[in-house]
Parts: structure tokens; sequence; C-alpha cells
């Protein structure tokens, strides 16, 4: 996986990686504020918890060694006189614009979990964005240690506020309301929606309805009575009485948890695949069959990293990581990746659902694309076994992607194990993805399968699924590819 670009946004330091560690450059001015924050309760208790990135900083020798690399060259020369921390890695970045809407809420609870902890403290958050979170299976981990600093004791306004809002409860009102996917709002919206974005959806009776109103109507009502250049709204206003000004925030942080839990996505949402599992063309006999194939192929061998791309509601995700893998589930079904999430997290499964189509993949975004790597660049030589479970045809068919070009991604992604479920053009649903153009896939049977695989993989074994048009295979990465 590339090593992103250094982060630069934070005057107080950078974030980069380097050689497989994440390493943060911490300003000199920044050095003592990010230490005492990292001896705090709020700190200690949450990197307990795995909810907080546990942080170590490195000793004089271990930067002198860092100084001899020339990469790290013109990160040293922009941070002078600092400090440098290691920060444990996240397993599998995944990003805002890749998860479903629940993962978002989860996101956003432990953001504003994190905020009051810290208020008790003496400190504030200076910012409140879900890039501020990554994912370690299906729980939240805050990432930005340098997003914390003392506030005045008087201060009764949290400056992130609106950020919050327009990152966490706007992108979660937008997708319940009208359906609008996150990955649509996050690919281009980089600091999520303004109110008047979402003012403009709204019908003449919706502006008025309670949460309309107080999220999105008054606060565009009032942007167009004030001046962009009135600095009066950005003056401080401090309060003597500085027990009130910790009330009003903790008041504050009460009423965004209420507004937040009132958007949390509903758990029996449907859509055109999330049903799939219990509407499959499989009889018992045939599934039993593909199940018991599947955890053969993953108790022989034992990958610790399984992608499982084309998860649906995670089935066969839950197969892998039960035998102890660390499983990133991919489907571009956002709904399917939400059940992934609720069952990950109340089974305790080591599983991160992200919704992505192979397809068309999520691209690199940012600052010269270096910000978030695109998820083929995270995903390459990052796994030891990949599964692609009822996935071929829709590959084939609906998208149009040659085979050999299907392998030679599996080929890319996977170390060691590729298990593939390959579907002949006579089955029901190869059929009717078809369309009555079954001509253009005339040739396509096993032996055809089998001589793609050829150049990339050793087939293991394979087993006919009974009643069906379908073959399982286990194949071996080869240790050369074309």
């Amino acid at each position: 996986m590339p090593a992103p670009a250094p982060s630069f946004r934070d005057p107080a330091g950078c974030c980069c990686s380097f050689n497989g560690c994440v390493l943060r450059f911490v300003t000199a001015n920044a050095i003592s504020e990010f230490e005492q924050f990292l001896q705090t309760n709020c700190a200690r208790q949450f990197i307990a918890r795995k909810q907080f990135v546990s942080t170590r900083r490195l000793n004089e020798n271990e930067i002198a060694a860092l100084r001899e690399s020339p990469k790290l060259q013109p990160v040293f020369h922009a941070q002078p006189g600092g400090a440098v921390f290691e920060h444990e890695r996240i397993p599998f970045p995944g990003y805002p614009h890749e998860w479903p809407p629940e993962m978002l809420w989860a996101a956003g609870r432990l953001t504003l979990e994190l905020a009051q902890a810290a208020l008790a403290d003496g400190f504030g958050l200076k910012d409140a964005t879900p890039r501020n979170v990554l994912f370690r299976g299906s729980e939240p981990v805050f990432i930005d240690a340098l997003s914390f600093e003392r506030r005045n004791p008087g201060d009764p306004i949290w400056k992130p506020h609106a950020q919050f809002v327009r990152t966490f409860l706007l992108p979660l009102l937008a997708n319940r309301r009208w359906g609008l996917p996150l990955a649509e709002i996050f690919t281009t919206h980089r600091d999520g929606l303004e109110p008047e974005d979402v003012y403009r959806f709204c019908g003449p009776l919706e502006k008025f309805k309670p949460r309309m109103l107080s999220l999105v109507s008054i606060p565009t009502w009032l942007s167009r009575k004030t001046s962009p250049d009135d600095q009066k709204i950005y003056q401080p206003h401090l309060l003597a009485n500085t027990e009130k000004a910790r009330f009003i925030l903790e008041s504050l942080f009460k009423r965004l948890e209420r507004t937040l839990d009132s958007l949390k996505p509903v758990a029996q949402k449907k859509s055109v695949w999330s049903d799939y599992m219990a509407t499959h063309s499989y009889d018992d006999p045939a599934f039993a069959a593909k199940e018991k194939f599947v955890s053969e192929a993953l108790r022989e061998f034992k990958p610790a990293r399984v992608l499982d791309a084309g998860a649906n509601t995670g089935h066969f995700s839950a197969l892998a990581a039960q035998v102890g893998a660390e499983v990133v589930a991919v489907d571009l079904d956002a709904a399917c990746a939400g059940a992934i999430w609720r069952r990950a997290r109340e089974q305790k499964l080591d599983i991160l659902p992200l919704v992505v189509n192979l397809a068309h993949p999520s691209p690199a975004l940012g600052w010269r694309n270096a910000e978030c790597p695109s998820f083929l660049d995270r995903a390459t030589g990052a796994f030891d076994g990949v599964l692609m479970l009822a996935l071929i045809h829709h590959l084939l068919v609906t998208e149009r992607i040659p085979l050999e070009e299907i392998l030679r991604l599996a080929y890319e992604v996977t170390n060691s194990l590729l298990v593939i479920e390959f579907v002949e053009p006579k089955d029901e649903m190869f059929r009717r993805l078809t369309r009555g153009r079954e001509e253009l896939h005339a040739t396509l049977d096993t032996t055809m399968f089998e001589q793609a695989c050829t150049p990339y993989f050793e087939i293991v074994r394979s087993l006919a699924l009974p009643g069906t048009q379908r073959r399982m295979y286990c194949l071996k990465r080869k240790g050369d590819g074309n």
C-alpha cells in the first residue's frame, strides 16, 4: 500500500505513513499541550477502550534514524524543533465516502462523547469532522490526536458546532429523507452539506417541521440577514461565570446527541439486495455445500486478512471472522453494508464493512489526490484471502468487465487464497442479467474459466453446487503473474 502524503491542514503538526508506521510530527509550540492532553483521564480512558488511537513519543535515537531518510527530509524541514510521535496503525483505512450511514452515526457519537469527556479535563475539541475517525473492524477509533486544545473556562461556544452539523447531522438527514448516498456527499463536499444545500430539497411545508426548522430553515434564513463581512459574529463571548459556560456547553452536547440519535439509521431499511440471503436461488443442499466449501478453504489457508468482495449482508464475512481473520467486506449496496456493521457489532466480529463498487471503486481524493488513497491502492497486496461469491456474473454481464480483468484484479489484491464462484451462462440469474443477449457469453464455460485462471492461479479444488449451474473454486495465487 503506497504511503499517503503528509497531512497539512493542522498548523500544530502533520501526520504521515512511513515504513509501515504512522508518524505524527508536532511543532515545538504545540508539544506541551499535546502531551498534557495525552495524560488526561479522557485520553487514557478512550485509549483503554480502544476508541482513541494509542500514541508514544519517539526517543532521540529513533528520530535520528528517521532523519536519515530522504523521504522524510521535507517533513523535518517543515517542523524544525518539534517532536515525533508514533500512533498505532489501523488495519485498513475506510473513509466517510465509503461508510454506510450507520458508521457515520457511530463516528458522530464517538466525536460527541470525546468532546464531553475532554470538557471535564479542561480541553476542547477544535474540529469535528468524520475524517478524524477510522474504524477498527466495526468500532470507531478517533485518530486525530492533535484535535484537542486547552479551552478558556469562560467560553460557552463550541467552535466546531457548525462543522459537526455539516458533516454529521445534515448528511444523515439528507440520506434518511431523500436517500442521498454518503458517497455523493463526501466525494464532492469535503466539509459536508451547508443548510442552504439541504433547504433546496425541502418542500414548502417540510421547511417548518421541527428538525428541518432547527437544522436547515432557521440557519438558512439567518444567513441571508447576516453579512459575511460582519466580524462581530466571530468575536469570542466569554462569561465571568465559568460554571455557566460549562453548563451551556454540556446542554449543547446533549441536544446534539438527541438530534444525532433521532437520525440513527433504521435497522429494517430494505433495498434491492438486502434480502438476497433470504431469497437467493440456492436450495438448502446447494447453499450448505457452498458454505462447507468456503469454510474448508478458510481453515486450510488460515488467511489473517480477508476481503469479501460483493459481501451482501455478510454471511461469509462472518465465517471468515469466526476463524480469526480481519475482514473487509465491500458491497455496492449501503443497506447491505449497514446490515453487516450491525451484525459485526452485535456479535463482536472483526469486520469492516464499506460501500464500494468494485467496477467503480473509490477514487483517490483530496489535495493532489493524496489525502485519501483510492480503494485499490489500499487493497493491492493487503489481503491473504479474497472471497468473490455470487459476484463474477454481475461484473461480466452488468459491468461488461472481461473475465481476465476480473482475475487480474483478484491476483493483485490477494497474496494467497481466492475462493470464487463461477456461474454458468445457463444459470437463472445469469440469464436474467443478460436480458436476451446470451450470445455475448456463449463461449463461457468451466473450461474457458479454468484456462483464464492459469496465468494467475493454481486450482486447488473445485465443486459443482448440486442442483445449480454454479461451481466453486479454491485457487492459490501463483508466485508470478502476467
